[in-house]
C-alpha cells in the first residue's frame, strides 16, 4: 500500500517537518503490526484472542445503523502537514525499578492560528500501544484542521493496569495544554479519539472529567478534562466482555492469566477477572453524568472480540444521564483493529470515507477545526 506520500513521513526526532502535499491520493499508510504482538501471538508466548464464531444480534433501535462501501476509501494530500515524532511527554516508574518514556508523535496542519487537538489512543488488547497505528486515519484528521496527537500508555507488559493507563492518557492531555504555544494548539479544545482498548481508555478519561483521581505525574497545574470522546469499538463492562458471543468465545474470555483481567484486576487468590471491580470501579458506565463531554461511539455489527453490546450499554446510558451520545453500527463489520492479527480487510469499512467523515464532522461540531 506505499505510495509517494508515505516517504514524507519520514520519523523526524523533536524537529518539526513539513509534509507538503504533492498529489491526492492514499493515505500515508503504515501497517500496524503493533510491536512483536503477532510473533508472540504465533509462538506462543501471549494467548492468542479468541474470535468469535456466533454474535447475538443486538439492539440498534437507539443507533444509526451504516453501511460503509470498503472501496470508497480516505484520500490524502490536499492539506500541508508539520509532523513532530518521538516526543516525551512522561516518565513512570514500573515496578522492577526501570524509568519508561512514553512518548508521542504529533502532526499539525502548517498554518500560524492554534487549532484544536485530537489525541489518538491505539488499540492492542492492552499489551502493546503502538503509536505509530493508524497513520493514514489520523492523517486524514489532521488534514481536515486539527493538531493530532497519537500516544503511547503502559500495558500489562510493563505491569500497568487500567488506572495506570487512564493515568498516562490524562498525562498526555495535561502535557499538550502545557506546551499548547508551541505546538499551535488550541488548548480550551480538545477530544481523546481511541480505538478498541484505547476506545475503553478514552471512554474511562471522558467520564472522569473533573475528578483529580487519574491524575498523576508532571504538568499538575493544567487540567486533563477533554471537550469531546471517540470511542471506537471499546469496551465497557468487562465482566461482559463476550456476552454476545458463542459459548466457546465466552469460556476462552474466562481462561487464567487473560491480559484483559491481568489489566483490570484479578480476583485474590486466582488469576481470572475480578468481576466485580470490572463491573464497578473499571467501567465507565459508573462515572456516567449528565456533564460529560459529548461522544460520538461506533461499533461493527459482527465484531469477534468485543461484543457490540458493549457500546450500546455506554451510549444508553449517556443517553439515559441526559449526556450527548451518538451511536453509530457499521453493518457487518468486524473488528476494525484486527490488523495486530494481519487481518487488513476487516480495517477497510473503518477507513471508508463515509466512516472517517462522521468522525471529522463530529469533531467539528464538538470543538471546531476546518
Amino acid at each position: 500500500m506505499a505510495c509517494a506520500v508515505n516517504a514524507m513521513f519520514l520519523p523526524v526526532h523533536g524537529l518539526a517537518e513539513t509534509i507538503a502535499p504533492v498529489s491526492i491520493s492514499e493515505c500515508p499508510y503504515i501497517k500496524p503490526m503493533h510491536g512483536l504482538l503477532p510473533i508472540l501471538f504465533w509462538v506462543g508466548i501471549l494467548p492468542k484472542p479468541t474470535m468469535a464464531s456466533t454474535i447475538a444480534a443486538s439492539d440498534t433501535s437507539t443507533s444509526v445503523v451504516i453501511r460503509p462501501e470498503p472501496k470508497d476509501q480516505i484520500s490524502c494530500g490536499r492539506t500541508r502537514l508539520k509532523a513532530i515524532n518521538d516526543v516525551v511527554f512522561a516518565r513512570r516508574t514500573l515496578t522492577d525499578g526501570k524509568i519508561l518514556e512514553l512518548s508521542m508523535d504529533i502532526q499539525m496542519p502548517d498554518s500560524p492560528r492554534r487549532r484544536p487537538l485530537v489525541i489518538y489512543v491505539t488499540g492492542g488488547g492492552f499489551v502493546q500501544a503502538s503509536k505509530e497505528a493508524a497513520l493514514n486515519l489520523r492523517t486524514y484528521v489532521a488534514e481536515a484542521g486539527f493538531v493530532v496527537a497519537s500516544i503511547e500508555y503502559r500495558t500489562v507488559r510493563n505491569g500497568a493496569n487500567y488506572r495506570d493507563g487512564i493515568a498516562d492518557v490524562k498525562s498526555a492531555i495535561r502535557y499538550l495544554r502545557a506546551n499548547s504555544a508551541k505546538y499551535g494548539i488550541d488548548p480550551k479544545h480538545i477530544a481523546v479519539w481511541g480505538e478498541s482498548a484505547g476506545g475503553y481508555l478514552v471512554a474511562m478519561v471522558g467520564v472522569t472529567n473533573g475528578s483529580k483521581s487519574f491524575d498523576v505525574g508532571s504538568d499538575l497545574d493544567e487540567s486533563s478534562d477533554v471537550q469531546a470522546v471517540v470511542d471506537k469499538f471499546g469496551a465497557s463492562d468487562l465482566s461482559k466482555l463476550a456476552s454476545d458471543f458463542d459459548s466457546g468465545a465466552r469460556e476462552a474470555d474466562d481462561m487464567p492469566d487473560n491480559p484483559i483481567a491481568r489489566y483490570i484486576a484479578l480476583l485474590p487468590g486466582t488469576r481470572r477477572l475480578d468481576t466485580q471491580v470490572a463491573a464497578t470501579a473499571a467501567n465507565p458506565l459508573t462515572y456516567v453524568n449528565s456533564a460529560v463531554p459529548p461522544f460520538l461511539i461506533l461499533h461493527g455489527s459482527r465484531d469477534r472480540l468485543i461484543s457490540p453490546s458493549q457500546t450500546l450499554m455506554l451510549h444508553n446510558a449517556l443517553v439515559a444521564a441526559g449526556a450527548h451520545s451518538v451511536r453509530y453500527v457499521l453493518d457487518g463489520a468486524d473488528h476494525g483493529d484486527l490488523s495486530f492479527l494481519g487481518d487488513v480487510e476487516s480495517g477497510l469499512p473503518w477507513s471508508a470515507k463515509q466512516t472517517m467523515d462522521i468522525i471529522v464532522e463530529f469533531l467539528k461540531g464538538a470543538i471546531g477545526g476546518g
